[in-house]
């Protein structure tokens, strides 16, 4: 690896995001919450003066195009965990705790939604705004919003695109990697309006349209209500938040081709759409025959608090029209079967993804199948296309992975706390950047209260879930970190 570049790279990425932390600024501005500009500036000018100093590291290293790919990896890693660091510098305004500062934050930007507020009457508007406009930056990809407005990656862009989302296809909907960003961003936009403008249209103060908007789209769950979306009490923007959830989780790619290019066939033609939207049926199905059986609630309400909850959880946004924590085991189980699906890949949503819990199910069948016939050639197809071996290798990997490091940071939290509740549930919401768990840390409750090292393992968690382990993975190899000069 090059150093020089890394700055470089590293220097264009903080000096973007010093003028976004200005953002929440301007609001406190706007609305008259002047003592709460300072702590956003000062977040802006530490980014501001770390991206110059990046800039002086990295000066003679002009030509990003030589960047490779685990420079890339190395670039989306450091974009990533600065941004963590950097966003938790305004909550030390407020009398939170440097940990639980860098979990809040780290919990915005990787759309995770797992928060350690105990009482939301403590903090102004701006600190919500900047909450759920983490979550937004981070829900389509930091990567990607910098390869859309910075033209100085150009090809680089590419490398550093694909390595914040590894996932196992590569749905390009352009010639150039730019253009995709763009378009990606100008659906993501759309979508976001228009969720805000259905909100305040049904009643909600534009103030929490705009935080649950953005956290909505984003798959983040952040809401400025302690209550979450069941604080509202609304049967209409249950239903808004929901479809718009949905769409979170859906490919935003699939979404271009058919708001934008007027393919009206993008989504139904994909098998991972079909899939998604069969699973979110059949569990909410399920989760509402089971909500019945206990009595609670009317059928209207029970479907509605259902669908809503599996969208939700499946999506990994982690939003809640009603307290699933006072839920019977049974329906608990259900919502925890969820957590580790997630959304489809080139969505919002965290977790597992959609494509790979799919190709997991074909791979079993196929197995058998070859116990059965030994000497039968039988490919793996996904959209009518048979999946390579390198691209079975690399989704086998991640599961293997996934699934390691969801037991083994479960495991210690579990004896940390002495609660496997925590422990489990706590590592798959974390891992799966889906927020709320259960019990302790259920859609009402809280972080606030778990041991430091226990909020340690969970930050370390939520990074590496959003960006699907390979970057973080790759970094244990001994020759990643072989260094070059330029």
């Amino acid at each position: 690896m090059k150093p020089k570049l890394l700055a470089r790279a590293l220097s264009y990425i903080l000096l973007a995001f010093a003028a976004i932390m200005l953002l929440p600024a301007l609001l406190a501005a706007a609305i008259g919450e002047y003592r709460t500009i300072h702590p956003f500036v000062t977040a802006a000018g530490c980014s501001l003066v770390l991206g110059l100093l990046c800039r002086w590291l990295g000066r003679g290293s002009r030509d990003l195009d030589s960047l490779r790919r685990n420079e890339g990896l190395c670039v989306v890693a450091l974009t990533w965990s600065a941004a963590g660091l950097i966003g938790a510098i305004p909550y030390l305004f407020f009398a939170i705790t440097p940990l639980d500062a860098i979990f809040e934050s780290v919990s915005g930007i990787t759309t995770t939604g797992a928060t350690i507020l105990t009482d939301f009457s403590l903090y102004p508007r701006a600190f919500f705004f900047w909450r759920s406009l983490s979550q937004w930056l981070g829900g389509l990809g930091i990567i990607v919003l910098f390869v859309a407005i910075l033209p100085q990656f150009g090809v680089a862009g590419r490398r550093i695109f694909f390595a914040e989302a590894p996932g196992p296809t590569e749905d390009k909907i352009t010639p150039r990697i730019a253009q995709t960003a763009k378009a990606l961003w100008l659906v993501y936009i759309l979508l976001t309006v228009v969720e805000i403008v259905a909100l305040i249209l049904v009643g909600m103060p534009w103030f929490d349209a705009l935080c649950n908007a953005l956290s909505t789209m984003a798959a983040g769950g952040f809401s400025p209500h302690p209550e979450s979306i069941m604080g509202y009490a609304s049967p209409a923007v249950t239903w808004i938040v929901t479809l718009f959830m949905f769409l979170a989780g859906s490919n935003f790619a699939l979404q271009y081709r058919l708001l934008l290019k007027g393919n009206p066939h993008s989504l139904s033609a994909s098998e991972e759409f079909r899939f998604y939207l069969s699973t979110v049926v059949l569990f909410s199905v399920l989760l509402w025959a089971l909500l019945a059986a206990s009595g609670e609630g009317t059928v209207a309400a029970n479907w509605r608090d259902s669908l809503f909850q599996i969208v939700s959880i499946v999506t990994t946004t982690g939003f809640s029209s009603a307290d699933f924590a006072l839920w019977a085991i049974p329906a608990q189980t259900v919502l925890f079967a969820m957590m580790l699906i997630g959304g489809c890949a080139g969505s919002a949503g965290g977790g597992i993804k959609v494509v790979r819990v799919m190709f997991a199910g074909k791979f079993l069948v196929r197995e058998i199948d070859q116990m059965v016939h030994p000497m039968a050639v039988l490919p793996i197809k996904i959209d009518r296309v048979t999946v390579h071996r390198e691209v079975q290798r690399q989704m086998l990997s991640f599961l293997l992975f996934y699934l390691l490091l969801l037991v083994v940071s479960g495991l210690v939290v579990t004896m940390i706390e002495k609660n496997a509740i925590i422990g489990m549930v706590g590592a798959a919401a974390t891992i799966g950047n889906i927020g709320p768990g259960l019990g302790e840390i259920g859609p009402m409750g809280s972080f606030a209260g778990l041991q430091p090292v226990s909020k340690m393992l969970f930050i370390a968690n939520m990074l590496v879930g959003r960006l699907e382990l390979i970057p973080f993975l790759v970094m244990l190899s001994p020759e990643f970190w072989h260094f070059s000069r330029q």
